[in-house]
């Protein structure tokens, strides 16, 4: 249920702000938001995982907290980033 190392790859390339970037909050929240699409066609299937569907939860939290932190700090990249993922708020 993770994403494979290229399409992490991919998304640093894409996301990132310099060469390798994985620690700002562009490429994290674009790496979270792969995982919770990939979680969310898991629980299409198998409805009854209870224990994923937690992490799953976990996670959606993170992502809004590492949001919240982007647009306090600088919006345009918020809105470029909510855009580009196509996420709604």
């Amino acid at each position: 249920m993770s994403i494979t190392p290229e399409e992490k790859t991919r998304l640093i390339k894409e996301y990132g702000t310099k060469d390798g970037d994985t620690g700002s909050p562009e490429v994290q929240v674009a790496i979270m938001t792969s995982r919770i699409s990939t979680l969310t066609e898991h629980f299409k299937t198998h409805k009854k995982d209870n224990h994923g569907r937690r992490g799953l939860l976990k996670m959606v939290a993170h992502r809004r907290k590492l949001l919240d932190y982007l647009k306090a700090n600088d919006e345009p990249r918020y809105r470029d980033l909510i855009k580009r993922l196509g996420i709604r708020r």
